[in-house]
């Protein structure tokens, strides 16, 4: 999720009634809450898309929660005694206990990787030890509902809490009301991926390899559905792939079919230590994606995004323009060009007259 959400979780946390654990207890839950997002500075030494293959890994594994934590417990303990030393530590802030500072900060930390594995981008929650990747597919990455509602709490508690009300309720309330709009969230998932199974099956008389329900922006009550059905090698090494719509208030809508068969022709990729040739298909998965992963080994970038992507989706290339990658997932024209890669350089050859 987008670190605003972040913040916000832990800020009602703190307002929930863990503020009063110790001194510093709200930067240990609002910093905590985003620490896990301290591999954004991945972008300061990987090319392209290259951090595709890091982020939302190492740092959102287990090791990771529990050693950052630890890191920012000693910094803001030692803040404070830095702080006492100078005689600048304010008066009205409660006693320091480390060992609830380190809590609160793993506390947050937690609710980190737990809403980020809430959208279809993915997380790989047991890194180093295992490298899948997970999705809960339940919210868009920015949730303005979210925003809304915890802002507001977090507001209304701070100030009954400088009225002298009571203030530990309303966080507590609207903690349970976004959990509850969490499930309703998934469960609308749930029910959408099922649905567009079995219309899957039905207008195509398939069984598809992959059904995703993404949350769109702002209309939490759609999914717009993804689907993909790898053929089989009798079948040309070609795929279908699709997407339609539901909306709890109208149902499924039908698929527009995207993939199909199609003809070929011999291309070759130039990769930086040699050529890679195959029978390149209309259609996006199959022999394609196969080729492209002999690419992938000389060309980090395309490995990266290999290793990340969910969905794949191979677009041809020609004489004049090299063939790009892309996810199914991110196919909006507004997101293609933040997560394309493209292949090497194409060369074209006739097909053998023999």
């Amino acid at each position: 999720m987008d670190n605003l959400t972040h913040s916000l979780v832990g800020a009602l946390l703190g307002q929930a009634g863990l503020k009063t654990k110790t001194g510093l207890a709200m930067p240990a839950l609002i910093i905590g809450a985003n620490l896990p997002d301290v591999d954004a500075a991945c972008f300061f030494w990987l090319e392209g898309q290259e951090h595709l293959g890091f982020r939302r890994g190492i740092t959102h594994g287990p090791p990771a929660l529990v050693l950052l934590p630890l890191i920012l417990a000693g910094l803001l303990w030692g803040y404070d005694r830095w702080q006492a030393k100078r005689g600048k530590r304010p008066e009205g802030r409660l006693p320091v206990h480390f060992g609830w500072l380190y809590a609160l900060s793993f506390i947050g930390c937690l609710t980190h990787p737990a809403l980020d594995w809430l959208n279809v981008y993915g997380i790989r929650l047991l890194e180093p030890f295992s490298s899948q990747w997970f999705y809960g597919d339940t919210l868009f990455i920015i949730d303005v509902w979210l925003w809304a509602l915890m802002g507001f709490a977090t507001w209304f508690s701070l100030r009954r809490e400088g009225k002298g009300e009571n203030w530990i309720k309303p966080a507590r309330v609207a903690i349970a009301v976004s959990l509850a709009y969490i499930g309703l969230n998934g469960a609308i998932t749930v029910h959408a991926e099922e649905q567009g199974n079995k219309l899957v099956q039905h207008a195509y008389e398939i069984e598809p390899t992959m059904v995703v329900a993404s949350p769109p922006p702002i209309k939490f009550w759609e999914r717009e559905i993804l689907f993909r059905r790898d053929a089989t090698a009798e079948e040309g090494g070609g795929a279908l792939y699709g997407k339609g719509m539901f909306d709890v208030f109208s149902g499924p809508v039908f698929f527009t079919r995207v993939g199909r068969m199609g003809e070929s022709k011999n291309i070759t990729l130039q990769s930086p230590k040699g050529s890679y040739g195959w029978q390149v298909l209309s259609t996006n998965f199959g022999d394609v994606e196969r080729a492209a992963r002999l690419v992938a080994k000389d060309d980090p970038e395309v490995a990266a995004f290999l290793f990340w992507s969910r969905m794949p989706v191979f677009v041809e290339g020609n004489c004049y323009r090299a063939p790009i990658i892309y996810d199914q997932r991110f196919s909006d024209p507004r997101a293609i060009g933040r997560f394309t890669v493209a292949l090497p350089d194409v060369k074209c050859e006739e097909f053998p007259t023999d």
